[in-house]
Protein backbone atom coordinates (compact mmCIF):
# COMPACT_ATOMS: atom_id res chain seq x y z
CA UNK A 1 0.00 0.00 0.00
CA UNK A 2 2.89 2.39 0.71
CA UNK A 3 4.10 1.91 -2.87
CA UNK A 4 0.66 2.73 -4.26
CA UNK A 5 0.47 5.89 -2.19
CA UNK A 6 3.93 6.92 -3.39
CA UNK A 7 3.02 6.37 -7.03
CA UNK A 8 -0.26 8.28 -6.64
CA UNK A 9 1.76 11.22 -5.36
CA UNK A 10 4.29 10.93 -8.18
CA UNK A 11 1.49 10.62 -10.73
CA UNK A 12 -0.10 13.83 -9.50
CA UNK A 13 3.19 15.63 -10.07
CA UNK A 14 3.56 14.15 -13.56
CA UNK A 15 0.03 14.95 -14.76
CA UNK A 16 0.80 18.62 -15.21
CA UNK A 17 3.70 17.79 -17.54
CA UNK A 18 2.76 14.70 -19.51
CA UNK A 19 0.09 14.57 -22.20
CA UNK A 20 -2.53 11.81 -22.26
CA UNK A 21 -1.07 10.51 -25.51
CA UNK A 22 2.37 10.25 -23.94
CA UNK A 23 1.03 8.46 -20.87
CA UNK A 24 -0.87 5.98 -23.04
CA UNK A 25 2.28 4.99 -24.92
CA UNK A 26 4.32 4.56 -21.83
CA UNK A 27 1.72 2.58 -19.94
CA UNK A 28 1.00 -0.02 -22.60
CA UNK A 29 4.61 -0.60 -23.66
CA UNK A 30 5.99 -0.85 -20.18
CA UNK A 31 3.27 -3.22 -18.99
CA UNK A 32 4.36 -5.72 -21.66
CA UNK A 33 7.96 -5.38 -20.52
CA UNK A 34 7.20 -5.85 -16.85
CA UNK A 35 5.17 -8.99 -17.49
CA UNK A 36 8.41 -10.64 -18.63
CA UNK A 37 10.44 -9.56 -15.64
CA UNK A 38 8.49 -11.38 -12.94
CA UNK A 39 9.02 -10.53 -9.32
CA UNK A 40 12.83 -10.61 -9.30
CA UNK A 41 13.17 -6.93 -8.50
CA UNK A 42 10.72 -6.93 -5.61
CA UNK A 43 9.50 -3.58 -4.45
CA UNK A 44 10.95 -1.69 -7.45
CA UNK A 45 8.88 -3.74 -9.89
CA UNK A 46 5.82 -3.39 -7.65
CA UNK A 47 6.20 0.39 -7.74
CA UNK A 48 6.68 0.50 -11.52
CA UNK A 49 3.79 -1.89 -12.19
CA UNK A 50 1.49 0.17 -10.00
CA UNK A 51 2.51 3.29 -11.88
CA UNK A 52 1.51 1.78 -15.20
CA UNK A 53 -1.78 0.49 -13.80
CA UNK A 54 -2.68 3.94 -12.54
CA UNK A 55 -1.62 5.54 -15.79
CA UNK A 56 -3.74 3.10 -17.77
CA UNK A 57 -6.75 3.77 -15.56
CA UNK A 58 -6.24 7.50 -15.94
CA UNK A 59 -6.18 7.11 -19.70
CA UNK A 60 -9.48 5.22 -19.78
CA UNK A 61 -11.14 8.19 -18.16
CA UNK A 62 -10.19 10.28 -21.19
CA UNK A 63 -10.91 7.94 -24.11
CA UNK A 64 -14.02 6.08 -25.25
CA UNK A 65 -12.42 2.65 -25.39
CA UNK A 66 -9.18 0.91 -24.48
CA UNK A 67 -9.37 -2.09 -26.82
CA UNK A 68 -6.39 -2.06 -29.20
CA UNK A 69 -7.09 -2.03 -32.91
CA UNK A 70 -4.79 -2.47 -35.88
CA UNK A 71 -4.52 0.76 -37.85
CA UNK A 72 -4.84 0.31 -41.65
CA UNK A 73 -1.64 1.37 -43.39
CA UNK A 74 -3.45 3.99 -45.46
CA UNK A 75 -4.78 5.67 -42.28
CA UNK A 76 -1.41 6.24 -40.63
CA UNK A 77 -0.62 9.84 -39.67
CA UNK A 78 2.58 10.78 -37.86
CA UNK A 79 4.86 13.73 -37.11
CA UNK A 80 8.22 14.05 -38.87
CA UNK A 81 10.88 16.53 -39.85
CA UNK A 82 9.95 15.94 -43.49
CA UNK A 83 7.26 13.95 -45.31
CA UNK A 84 8.04 11.61 -48.22
CA UNK A 85 6.69 11.47 -51.73
CA UNK A 86 7.08 7.69 -52.08
CA UNK A 87 6.46 4.72 -49.81
CA UNK A 88 6.80 0.95 -49.79
CA UNK A 89 6.11 -1.94 -47.41
CA UNK A 90 8.75 -4.42 -46.27
CA UNK A 91 6.71 -7.31 -47.68
CA UNK A 92 7.15 -5.80 -51.16
CA UNK A 93 10.77 -6.91 -50.89
CA UNK A 94 10.21 -10.43 -49.57
CA UNK A 95 9.85 -9.61 -45.88
CA UNK A 96 8.26 -12.32 -43.73
CA UNK A 97 6.90 -11.33 -40.32
CA UNK A 98 6.77 -14.73 -38.63
CA UNK A 99 9.47 -14.07 -36.03
CA UNK A 100 11.63 -16.87 -37.46
CA UNK A 101 12.61 -15.88 -41.00
CA UNK A 102 15.57 -13.51 -41.34
CA UNK A 103 14.63 -10.19 -42.95
CA UNK A 104 18.14 -8.74 -43.11
CA UNK A 105 18.28 -9.06 -46.89
CA UNK A 106 14.73 -7.73 -47.27
CA UNK A 107 15.63 -4.56 -45.35
CA UNK A 108 18.83 -4.11 -47.37
CA UNK A 109 17.02 -4.63 -50.67
CA UNK A 110 14.20 -2.24 -49.75
CA UNK A 111 16.45 0.56 -48.55
CA UNK A 112 18.78 0.18 -51.52
CA UNK A 113 15.82 0.55 -53.90
CA UNK A 114 14.29 3.48 -52.02
CA UNK A 115 17.61 5.34 -51.79
CA UNK A 116 17.27 6.06 -55.51
CA UNK A 117 14.26 8.26 -54.73
CA UNK A 118 16.14 10.63 -52.44
CA UNK A 119 16.21 13.40 -55.07
CA UNK A 120 12.54 12.89 -55.95
CA UNK A 121 10.86 13.73 -52.63
CA UNK A 122 12.37 10.90 -50.63
CA UNK A 123 10.85 7.59 -49.58
CA UNK A 124 9.43 5.76 -46.60
CA UNK A 125 9.71 2.07 -45.71
CA UNK A 126 6.83 0.74 -43.64
CA UNK A 127 7.30 -2.22 -41.33
CA UNK A 128 3.75 -3.64 -41.07
CA UNK A 129 2.23 -5.71 -38.23
CA UNK A 130 4.21 -8.85 -37.50
CA UNK A 131 7.44 -10.05 -35.89
CA UNK A 132 10.40 -9.21 -38.09
CA UNK A 133 13.64 -11.00 -37.27
CA UNK A 134 16.65 -9.13 -38.63
CA UNK A 135 20.32 -8.44 -38.30
CA UNK A 136 21.95 -5.07 -38.84
CA UNK A 137 20.87 -2.88 -41.77
CA UNK A 138 21.86 0.57 -43.03
CA UNK A 139 19.67 3.64 -43.52
CA UNK A 140 19.87 6.19 -46.33
CA UNK A 141 19.27 9.94 -46.75
CA UNK A 142 15.87 11.61 -47.24
CA UNK A 143 14.34 8.48 -45.82
CA UNK A 144 11.82 7.44 -43.16
CA UNK A 145 11.68 4.05 -41.48
CA UNK A 146 8.18 3.68 -40.03
CA UNK A 147 7.49 0.82 -37.59
CA UNK A 148 3.78 0.07 -37.22
CA UNK A 149 2.36 -0.06 -33.70
CA UNK A 150 1.73 -3.80 -34.08
CA UNK A 151 5.17 -4.53 -35.51
CA UNK A 152 8.13 -5.90 -33.55
CA UNK A 153 11.70 -5.90 -34.90
CA UNK A 154 13.64 -8.76 -33.33
CA UNK A 155 17.42 -8.61 -33.17
CA UNK A 156 18.94 -11.72 -34.74
CA UNK A 157 20.70 -14.26 -32.53
CA UNK A 158 22.98 -15.13 -35.46
CA UNK A 159 26.15 -13.11 -34.91
CA UNK A 160 27.04 -13.37 -38.59
CA UNK A 161 24.19 -10.92 -39.24
CA UNK A 162 25.98 -8.25 -37.19
CA UNK A 163 28.97 -7.08 -39.29
CA UNK A 164 32.01 -5.51 -37.69
CA UNK A 165 32.38 -1.78 -38.41
CA UNK A 166 35.13 0.81 -38.06
CA UNK A 167 36.23 2.04 -34.65
CA UNK A 168 34.85 5.44 -33.66
CA UNK A 169 37.74 7.92 -34.08
CA UNK A 170 36.99 9.73 -30.80
CA UNK A 171 37.15 6.45 -28.83
CA UNK A 172 40.13 4.60 -30.30
CA UNK A 173 38.61 1.21 -29.57
CA UNK A 174 35.30 -0.47 -28.73
CA UNK A 175 33.90 -0.19 -25.23
CA UNK A 176 33.79 -3.95 -24.47
CA UNK A 177 36.69 -5.08 -26.65
CA UNK A 178 38.97 -3.57 -29.31
CA UNK A 179 36.51 -4.07 -32.19
CA UNK A 180 32.81 -3.26 -32.44
CA UNK A 181 29.71 -4.54 -34.23
CA UNK A 182 27.22 -2.54 -36.27
CA UNK A 183 24.02 -1.49 -34.55
CA UNK A 184 20.71 -3.07 -35.47
CA UNK A 185 19.65 0.15 -37.23
CA UNK A 186 22.74 1.94 -38.52
CA UNK A 187 23.38 5.06 -40.56
CA UNK A 188 26.37 7.22 -41.44
CA UNK A 189 26.91 10.40 -43.48
CA UNK A 190 23.18 10.97 -43.87
CA UNK A 191 20.96 14.01 -44.32
CA UNK A 192 17.29 14.05 -43.33
CA UNK A 193 16.70 10.61 -41.82
CA UNK A 194 13.70 9.64 -39.65
CA UNK A 195 13.23 6.50 -37.57
CA UNK A 196 9.72 6.56 -36.13
CA UNK A 197 6.49 4.65 -35.82
CA UNK A 198 3.19 4.24 -34.05
CA UNK A 199 4.99 3.13 -30.90
CA UNK A 200 6.26 0.05 -32.70
CA UNK A 201 8.77 -2.11 -30.81
CA UNK A 202 12.43 -2.92 -31.38
CA UNK A 203 13.52 -5.88 -29.26
CA UNK A 204 17.26 -6.42 -29.21
CA UNK A 205 16.93 -9.84 -27.51
CA UNK A 206 19.97 -8.87 -25.50
CA UNK A 207 20.08 -11.63 -22.87
CA UNK A 208 22.74 -13.78 -24.66
CA UNK A 209 24.93 -10.70 -25.08
CA UNK A 210 24.58 -9.78 -21.39
CA UNK A 211 25.58 -13.34 -20.44
CA UNK A 212 28.69 -13.17 -22.61
CA UNK A 213 29.62 -9.82 -21.08
CA UNK A 214 29.24 -11.09 -17.52
CA UNK A 215 31.26 -14.21 -18.32
CA UNK A 216 34.00 -12.22 -20.06
CA UNK A 217 33.36 -14.08 -23.33
CA UNK A 218 33.19 -11.09 -25.68
CA UNK A 219 35.87 -10.55 -28.30
CA UNK A 220 34.06 -7.61 -29.89
CA UNK A 221 31.90 -4.76 -28.55
CA UNK A 222 28.19 -5.53 -28.32
CA UNK A 223 25.85 -3.89 -30.86
CA UNK A 224 23.49 -1.01 -30.04
CA UNK A 225 19.90 -0.78 -31.23
CA UNK A 226 20.11 2.54 -33.12
CA UNK A 227 23.33 4.35 -34.04
CA UNK A 228 23.57 7.34 -36.38
CA UNK A 229 26.98 8.85 -37.27
CA UNK A 230 28.16 11.96 -39.13
CA UNK A 231 24.61 13.01 -40.00
CA UNK A 232 22.32 16.02 -39.85
CA UNK A 233 18.56 16.45 -39.61
CA UNK A 234 17.99 13.28 -37.60
CA UNK A 235 14.73 12.25 -35.93
CA UNK A 236 14.21 9.21 -33.68
CA UNK A 237 10.74 9.11 -32.15
CA UNK A 238 7.62 7.28 -31.01
CA UNK A 239 9.19 3.84 -30.56
CA UNK A 240 9.59 1.32 -27.77
CA UNK A 241 13.08 -0.15 -27.40
CA UNK A 242 13.54 -3.22 -25.20
CA UNK A 243 16.38 -5.53 -24.22
CA UNK A 244 19.21 -3.88 -26.11
CA UNK A 245 22.50 -5.82 -26.09
CA UNK A 246 24.17 -2.58 -24.90
CA UNK A 247 23.35 1.11 -25.49
CA UNK A 248 19.93 1.81 -26.97
CA UNK A 249 20.22 5.07 -28.94
CA UNK A 250 23.60 6.56 -29.89
CA UNK A 251 23.85 9.67 -32.05
CA UNK A 252 27.48 10.65 -32.65
CA UNK A 253 29.08 13.43 -34.75
CA UNK A 254 25.56 14.64 -35.64
CA UNK A 255 23.74 17.98 -35.76
CA UNK A 256 20.10 19.03 -35.66
CA UNK A 257 18.78 15.97 -33.84
CA UNK A 258 15.28 15.42 -32.41
CA UNK A 259 14.65 12.45 -30.11
CA UNK A 260 11.18 12.33 -28.56
CA UNK A 261 8.32 10.13 -27.38
CA UNK A 262 10.63 7.20 -26.74
CA UNK A 263 10.09 4.33 -24.31
CA UNK A 264 13.32 2.51 -23.44
CA UNK A 265 13.11 -0.58 -21.22
CA UNK A 266 15.79 -2.92 -19.92
CA UNK A 267 16.13 -5.04 -16.78
CA UNK A 268 17.63 -2.88 -14.05
CA UNK A 269 20.56 -5.29 -13.71
CA UNK A 270 21.37 -5.46 -17.44
CA UNK A 271 24.91 -4.25 -18.24
CA UNK A 272 25.52 -0.94 -20.04
CA UNK A 273 21.97 -0.56 -21.34
CA UNK A 274 22.13 3.25 -21.44
CA UNK A 275 18.92 4.78 -22.74
CA UNK A 276 19.96 7.68 -24.99
CA UNK A 277 23.55 8.80 -25.56
CA UNK A 278 24.12 12.07 -27.47
CA UNK A 279 27.82 12.09 -28.30
CA UNK A 280 29.80 14.89 -29.98
CA UNK A 281 26.53 16.34 -31.28
CA UNK A 282 25.39 19.93 -31.78
CA UNK A 283 21.82 21.20 -31.53
CA UNK A 284 19.95 18.24 -30.04
CA UNK A 285 16.48 18.05 -28.46
CA UNK A 286 15.52 15.09 -26.25
CA UNK A 287 12.03 15.26 -24.77
CA UNK A 288 9.05 13.28 -23.50
CA UNK A 289 10.91 10.02 -22.92
CA UNK A 290 10.43 7.23 -20.38
CA UNK A 291 13.45 5.09 -19.57
CA UNK A 292 14.01 2.09 -17.29
CA UNK A 293 17.67 1.09 -17.52
CA UNK A 294 20.50 -0.94 -16.11
CA UNK A 295 22.76 2.06 -16.66
CA UNK A 296 22.38 5.84 -17.12
CA UNK A 297 19.02 6.83 -18.54
CA UNK A 298 20.77 9.51 -20.60
CA UNK A 299 24.56 9.76 -20.91
CA UNK A 300 26.05 12.83 -22.59
CA UNK A 301 29.44 12.07 -24.14
CA UNK A 302 32.12 13.44 -26.48
CA UNK A 303 34.99 10.98 -26.78
CA UNK A 304 37.53 9.15 -24.67
CA UNK A 305 40.85 10.58 -23.49
CA UNK A 306 43.47 11.36 -26.16
CA UNK A 307 41.18 10.16 -28.96
CA UNK A 308 38.41 12.52 -27.95
CA UNK A 309 40.95 15.34 -27.48
CA UNK A 310 42.22 14.82 -31.03
CA UNK A 311 38.78 14.79 -32.68
CA UNK A 312 37.73 17.74 -30.53
CA UNK A 313 33.96 17.65 -31.22
CA UNK A 314 31.99 18.82 -28.16
CA UNK A 315 28.42 17.99 -27.34
CA UNK A 316 26.74 21.39 -27.19
CA UNK A 317 23.41 23.14 -27.54
CA UNK A 318 21.58 20.22 -25.95
CA UNK A 319 18.14 20.43 -24.34
CA UNK A 320 16.68 17.55 -22.30
CA UNK A 321 13.18 17.93 -20.88
CA UNK A 322 10.26 15.93 -19.59
CA UNK A 323 12.24 12.77 -18.92
CA UNK A 324 11.12 10.08 -16.48
CA UNK A 325 13.91 7.75 -15.36
CA UNK A 326 14.19 4.59 -13.24
CA UNK A 327 17.74 3.31 -12.79
CA UNK A 328 18.64 2.06 -9.29
CA UNK A 329 22.37 1.70 -10.02
CA UNK A 330 23.07 4.68 -12.28
CA UNK A 331 22.31 8.30 -13.08
CA UNK A 332 19.21 10.00 -14.36
CA UNK A 333 21.48 12.04 -16.64
CA UNK A 334 25.25 11.59 -16.72
CA UNK A 335 27.69 14.09 -18.19
CA UNK A 336 30.66 11.88 -19.09
CA UNK A 337 32.66 10.05 -18.26
CA UNK A 338 33.83 10.04 -21.88
CA UNK A 339 33.81 13.84 -22.28
CA UNK A 340 37.20 14.49 -23.90
CA UNK A 341 35.77 16.56 -26.74
CA UNK A 342 33.98 18.80 -24.25
CA UNK A 343 30.39 19.29 -23.10
CA UNK A 344 28.84 22.75 -22.98
CA UNK A 345 25.52 24.61 -23.04
CA UNK A 346 23.30 21.80 -21.77
CA UNK A 347 19.79 22.70 -20.58
CA UNK A 348 17.89 20.18 -18.49
CA UNK A 349 14.38 20.76 -17.13
CA UNK A 350 11.22 19.05 -15.89
CA UNK A 351 12.81 15.75 -14.93
CA UNK A 352 11.38 12.96 -12.76
CA UNK A 353 13.61 10.27 -11.25
CA UNK A 354 12.22 7.33 -9.26
CA UNK A 355 14.38 4.84 -7.36
CA UNK A 356 17.48 6.03 -9.19
CA UNK A 357 21.05 6.25 -7.93
CA UNK A 358 21.65 9.93 -8.69
CA UNK A 359 20.27 12.98 -10.44
CA UNK A 360 22.40 14.90 -12.95
CA UNK A 361 25.87 13.47 -12.39
CA UNK A 362 29.24 14.68 -13.68
CA UNK A 363 31.82 11.93 -14.32
CA UNK A 364 35.40 12.68 -15.36
CA UNK A 365 39.03 11.87 -14.53
CA UNK A 366 42.64 12.87 -14.91
CA UNK A 367 43.54 12.16 -18.54
CA UNK A 368 40.20 13.25 -19.96
CA UNK A 369 41.13 16.89 -20.59
CA UNK A 370 38.52 19.15 -22.24
CA UNK A 371 35.64 20.64 -20.25
CA UNK A 372 32.14 20.38 -18.84
CA UNK A 373 30.77 23.91 -18.53
CA UNK A 374 27.63 26.00 -18.73
CA UNK A 375 25.29 23.29 -17.48
CA UNK A 376 21.80 24.37 -16.40
CA UNK A 377 19.32 22.19 -14.50
CA UNK A 378 15.91 23.15 -13.12
CA UNK A 379 12.63 21.65 -11.97
CA UNK A 380 13.56 18.13 -10.95
CA UNK A 381 11.50 15.83 -8.75
CA UNK A 382 13.22 12.78 -7.30
CA UNK A 383 11.85 9.96 -5.16
CA UNK A 384 13.96 7.30 -3.43
CA UNK A 385 17.49 8.29 -4.35
CA UNK A 386 20.95 7.39 -3.14
CA UNK A 387 22.38 10.79 -4.16
CA UNK A 388 20.74 14.01 -5.30
CA UNK A 389 24.02 15.65 -6.39
CA UNK A 390 27.06 13.61 -7.44
CA UNK A 391 30.25 14.73 -9.15
CA UNK A 392 33.18 12.38 -9.61
CA UNK A 393 36.73 13.41 -10.59
CA UNK A 394 38.22 9.92 -10.37
CA UNK A 395 36.23 7.94 -12.94
CA UNK A 396 39.49 6.46 -14.12
CA UNK A 397 38.76 3.94 -16.88
CA UNK A 398 40.98 4.60 -19.95
CA UNK A 399 41.06 3.15 -23.50
CA UNK A 400 44.79 2.39 -23.24
CA UNK A 401 47.97 3.66 -21.63
CA UNK A 402 48.43 6.46 -24.17
CA UNK A 403 46.38 9.05 -22.28
CA UNK A 404 48.06 12.22 -21.04
CA UNK A 405 48.18 12.29 -17.21
CA UNK A 406 48.55 16.09 -17.44
CA UNK A 407 45.27 16.45 -19.34
CA UNK A 408 42.99 17.82 -16.63
CA UNK A 409 39.29 18.47 -17.27
CA UNK A 410 37.82 21.91 -16.64
CA UNK A 411 34.51 21.68 -14.77
CA UNK A 412 32.84 25.05 -14.21
CA UNK A 413 29.57 26.98 -14.21
CA UNK A 414 27.33 24.11 -13.13
CA UNK A 415 23.86 25.34 -12.12
CA UNK A 416 21.04 23.51 -10.31
CA UNK A 417 17.80 25.06 -9.09
CA UNK A 418 14.22 24.25 -8.09
CA UNK A 419 14.69 20.64 -7.00
CA UNK A 420 12.60 18.50 -4.67
CA UNK A 421 13.94 15.12 -3.56
CA UNK A 422 12.37 12.66 -1.12
CA UNK A 423 13.57 9.53 0.64
CA UNK A 424 17.24 10.34 0.04
CA UNK A 425 20.28 8.59 1.54
CA UNK A 426 22.98 11.17 0.66
CA UNK A 427 22.27 14.79 -0.28
CA UNK A 428 25.54 15.22 -2.16
CA UNK A 429 28.94 13.75 -2.90
CA UNK A 430 31.06 16.25 -4.78
CA UNK A 431 34.63 15.15 -5.46
CA UNK A 432 36.76 17.38 -7.65
CA UNK A 433 40.40 16.78 -8.56
CA UNK A 434 43.38 17.83 -6.48
CA UNK A 435 44.86 21.04 -7.97
CA UNK A 436 41.96 21.05 -10.45
CA UNK A 437 38.84 22.00 -8.47
CA UNK A 438 35.36 22.05 -9.95
CA UNK A 439 34.34 25.72 -9.83
CA UNK A 440 31.33 27.93 -10.30
CA UNK A 441 28.88 25.44 -8.79
CA UNK A 442 25.54 27.07 -7.97
CA UNK A 443 22.68 25.27 -6.19
CA UNK A 444 19.49 27.10 -5.22
CA UNK A 445 15.96 26.40 -3.98
CA UNK A 446 16.46 22.73 -3.12
CA UNK A 447 14.47 20.72 -0.57
CA UNK A 448 15.74 17.27 0.33
CA UNK A 449 13.99 14.98 2.78
CA UNK A 450 15.92 12.00 4.02
CA UNK A 451 15.31 8.28 4.33
CA UNK A 452 14.71 6.76 7.74
CA UNK A 453 18.37 5.75 7.88
CA UNK A 454 20.34 8.53 6.16
CA UNK A 455 24.10 8.89 6.15
CA UNK A 456 25.39 11.08 8.94
CA UNK A 457 27.54 13.22 6.60
CA UNK A 458 24.99 14.57 4.13
CA UNK A 459 27.28 16.82 2.07
CA UNK A 460 30.69 15.30 1.33
CA UNK A 461 32.72 17.88 -0.63
CA UNK A 462 36.35 18.00 -1.74
CA UNK A 463 38.05 20.21 -4.34
CA UNK A 464 34.91 22.13 -5.28
CA UNK A 465 33.99 25.82 -5.19
CA UNK A 466 30.63 27.53 -5.42
CA UNK A 467 27.57 28.85 -3.59
CA UNK A 468 24.17 27.70 -2.42
CA UNK A 469 20.93 29.47 -1.55
CA UNK A 470 17.84 28.14 0.21
CA UNK A 471 19.08 24.55 0.34
CA UNK A 472 17.88 22.00 2.90
CA UNK A 473 19.73 20.29 4.49
CA UNK A 474 22.48 22.94 4.44
CA UNK A 475 25.42 22.35 2.13
CA UNK A 476 29.08 21.90 2.99
CA UNK A 477 31.42 24.78 3.86
CA UNK A 478 32.90 24.77 0.35
CA UNK A 479 29.47 25.82 -0.98
CA UNK A 480 28.52 28.60 1.45
CA UNK A 481 25.01 29.99 1.77
CA UNK A 482 24.46 33.32 0.00
CA UNK A 483 21.60 35.78 0.26
CA UNK A 484 18.42 34.70 -1.56
CA UNK A 485 19.29 34.16 -5.20
CA UNK A 486 18.47 31.93 -8.16
CA UNK A 487 21.07 30.02 -10.10
CA UNK A 488 21.14 30.76 -13.81
CA UNK A 489 18.96 29.17 -16.46
CA UNK A 490 19.16 30.76 -19.94
CA UNK A 491 16.18 32.74 -21.19
CA UNK A 492 17.09 32.40 -24.87
CA UNK A 493 16.09 29.39 -26.95
CA UNK A 494 18.35 26.98 -28.77
CA UNK A 495 17.76 26.67 -32.53
CA UNK A 496 16.59 23.06 -32.20
CA UNK A 497 13.79 24.12 -29.85
CA UNK A 498 12.09 26.00 -32.69
CA UNK A 499 12.19 23.09 -35.15
CA UNK A 500 8.59 22.02 -35.77
CA UNK A 501 7.54 18.61 -37.04
CA UNK A 502 5.18 18.23 -39.97
CA UNK A 503 2.05 16.10 -40.09
CA UNK A 504 2.74 13.26 -42.54
CA UNK A 505 0.79 10.31 -43.88
CA UNK A 506 1.46 7.31 -46.08
CA UNK A 507 2.48 8.47 -49.53
CA UNK A 508 -0.02 7.79 -52.29
CA UNK A 509 2.78 6.93 -54.71
CA UNK A 510 4.14 3.49 -53.90
CA UNK A 511 7.69 2.80 -54.99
Amino acid sequence: MDSILEIREILSRLKSRVSVRFVHRKGNAAADFLAKQGAENGRVIEMISTTFLLLGLALCLHVAECTPKTTPLDNIVFAALNCRKHSAVLTDFGGVGDGKTSNTKAFASAINKLSGLASDGGAMLIVPPGKWLTGSFNLTSHFTLYIHKDAVLLGSQDESEWPEVAILPSYGRGRDAPGRLSSLIFGTNLTDVVVTGGNGTIDGQGAPWWKKFRNDKLNVTRPYLIQILFSNQVQISNLTLVNSPSWNVHTIYCSDVVIQWMTVLAPIDSPNTDGINPDSCTNTRIEDCYIVSGDDCIAVKSGWDQYGNKVGMPTQQLVIRRLTCISPDSATIALGSEMSGGIQDVRIEDITAINTQSGVRIKTAVGRGAFVRDIYVRRMFMKTMKYVFWMTGSYGEHPDNGFDPKALPEIKRINYRDIVAENVTYSARLDGITNDPFTGICISNVTITLTEKPKKLQWNCTNVEGVTSNVTPPACDLLPEKKPMECLFPEDRLPIEDVKLKSCSIASTVA
